[in-house]
């Protein structure tokens, strides 16, 4: 029987969608009659993601809660209502046999409504320290997905699947595609490349400290590929004028991104924190403190403290950036320890194991 009927949820950003995506498509290569079902949040970027990968999506008014008091935390209540009545229409209707939450605002509502009408669930959860709609759905989802260890103090042991994050399947051999990247940005094969990388939007902090220390980079003779975000292209893509620096809005060929570079620096969202592990390249994470929980020091501190890769923290950027960099840009010996570190933690299946999961549950949903 594969003509499944298969719902996912997730979204808000690159980290919750992409994972929902490449489960989906595993699924697909699987079950090529199942029938899948995508909800998000309205006016979030899956509402736009979701059908450019050929997949059907509804969307929910929902958001989340704002840390501050503002006018927008009165609607809050109502959104949710809203949400887990329209959620649960969305699964009478198209009566699905799984459920799958990869997180984010609409995940929450979802799976409630999947739960409550008995739909057996699953929940991908990418970080090192869960959201709270994660923790509130894991007592009544059959399975959690995880990427990290030490999640018994948040989930259900018996629940609980160590699989890793899913990640765009162009990045497993990237060793192979060095020559050709250097070639794709136009690179000088005798300097030193560095990629930045500030999340799907791009971060403003990370922008501000590559735009200082430019002269810096020049006196160190290294080249950089800046991704600086849809939000700051207009500010800074004049920068980008010269062979040394090149500026991008958003990096479609992240395998060649990844294979041009001798070092990345990243924020540490899950999903960038997996692919950067199956690159295996030496990393410096510089973690948002703007996330629920500080969860982003949390995934980038379980890699550091492997001695698989730096962080520097916001508040301590101007007065350690330039020593950490030149201090890992003068040692090969550290580069090779960093990238072969981090490659061991890789979890390069995941998105196979997750789906096997999956399976597992339609079988006995059947």
């Amino acid at each position: 029987m594969s003509n499944y009927k298969i719902i996912l949820s997730g979204g808000g950003t690159g980290g919750h969608i992409y994972p929902a995506i490449a489960i989906a498509n595993e699924l697909k290569s699987r079950f090529p009659d199942a029938e899948f079902l995508f909800v998000g949040a309205k006016d979030r970027m899956e509402m736009e993601k979701v059908p450019q990968a050929g997949y059907r999506i509804e969307g929910l008014w929902i958001s989340g809660v704002q840390r501050k008091l503002t006018m927008k935390n009165l609607s809050f209540p109502f959104k949710v209502m809203s949400s887990l009545l329209k959620a649960r229409k969305i699964i009478k209707t198209f009566k699905p046999d799984v459920a799958i939450g990869t997180g984010g605002f609409a995940s929450g509502p979802l799976l409630q409504a999947a739960v409550s009408n008995k739909i057996p669930s699953l929940i991908q959860e990418q970080n090192s320290y869960p959201g709270i709609t994660n923790k509130i759905l894991a007592k009544k989802a059959k399975k959690i997905c995880v990427a990290y260890d030490g999640l018994e103090r948040f989930f259900p042991k018996d629940k609980i699947i160590k699989t890793g994050n899913p990640v765009r399947q162009s990045l497993l051999d990237i060793e192979t595609k060095t020559v050709e990247a250097k070639k794709f940005f136009d690179l000088d094969a005798n300097k030193l490349t560095l990629l930045i990388i500030g999340g799907s939007l791009g971060s403003r902090r990370i922008n501000q400290l590559i735009e200082k220390e430019l002269d810096f980079f020049d006196t160190q003779n290294i080249q950089i590929i800046w991704q600086c975000g849809k939000l700051y292209y207009q500010q800074y893509k004049l920068h980008g004028n010269t062979k040394s620096i090149q500026v991008y809005e958003f990096l479609n060929n992240m395998d060649f991104a990844y294979a041009a570079a001798d070092i990345v620096i990243s924020r540490a969202g899950a999903g960038s924190v997996s692919e950067l592990c199956i690159v295996g390249k030496p990393v410096i994470f510089i973690p948002s403190p703007n996330v629920a929980e500080d969860h982003q020091t949390k995934n980038a501190m379980s890699i550091v403290k492997e001695d698989a890769a730096l962080m520097i923290k916001e508040e301590d950027l101007d007065a350690n950036f330039e020593n950490t960099l030149s201090q890992l840009i003068h040692s090969t010996e550290k580069q090779k320890t960093l990238g072969k570190n981090i490659k061991a933690l890789a979890l390069v299946n995941a998105t196979k194991d997750i789906a096997d999961e999956v399976e597992k549950l339609l079988k006995e949903s059947k």
